[in-house]
């Protein structure tokens, strides 16, 4: 089974109000992106890795790959305007041998090789896997604009929490199953791949992830993954 990981670095930071590209941001001296990459680099399912960078890091993401030695690094490409414009850039570099595409996104260092094993395991099963946790916040839907003060939020309804979960990455699938969606429904805005198999009429299987599993957004996110560190 040849699997593929498609790593998405091309974030340029603008929420954590950094002068770095958000992956390359240091956390206890290595940049946020060289954590996963190298957690998927040492995982034997994993054949080769794409990288997707913006052309602003590019060429210090690949000074960086170097230094750390990551060797599965296979191609280092650029990204598009948006996170699905990327990711499809990514697949069209994948190997002709590729059965499995993992993507993950750089920006979440703390990926465990147990989690990632899982998710393939159930990908080469099913299909489609992908990672998850258990909501543990009450969780509303509101009507009315977040972005406006003036105007009330206004309870619609509360949500059965144990039906929700919060969907992380890595998200592992079949290659032409993947590929079908991006070719039939890459016009539709969506927040992860896997809405676009779900389109397919697919299934997807969720696998138990890591609630240290976090995505580096704020400056918050910040303190959090160096408390998660220590």
């Amino acid at each position: 089974m040849y699997v593929t990981a498609i790593v998405l670095a091309a974030g340029r930071g603008l929420r954590v109000k950094s002068k770095f590209p958000k992956p390359l941001i240091k956390i206890n001296s290595r940049p946020i992106v060289i954590y996963c990459l190298q957690t998927i680099s040492r995982h034997p399912s994993i054949r080769d890795i794409v990288v997707v960078v913006n052309p602003q890091n590019l060429k210090a993401v690949i000074k960086k790959i170097k230094q750390f030695r990551i060797k599965k690094v296979k191609r280092i490409i650029l990204g598009g305007q948006a996170r699905q414009d990327s990711v499809c850039n990514g697949l069209k570099h994948m190997d002709a041998r590729t059965d499995l595409v993992l993507i993950h996104d750089g920006v979440r260092p703390f990926i465990h090789k147990e989690t990632i094993s899982a998710a393939i395991k159930e990908a080469k099963k099913c299909g489609a896997a992908i990672v998850g946790v258990p909501v543990k916040a009450t969780i509303k839907e509101v009507h009315g604009s977040q972005f406006t003060v003036q105007r009330s939020l206004i309870v619609k309804k509360t949500l059965d929490r144990s039906k929700l979960w919060e969907i992380q990455t890595p998200q592992v699938f079949k290659k032409e199953l993947i590929l079908k969606a991006y070719r039939k429904f890459k016009g539709i805005a969506v927040t992860d791949d896997a809405m676009l198999v779900e389109k397919l009429g697919a299934k997807v299987s969720v696998v138990l992830g890591s609630y240290n599993n976090i995505k580096i957004t704020t400056q918050e996110d910040l303190v959090l993954a160096e408390a998660i560190l220590r």
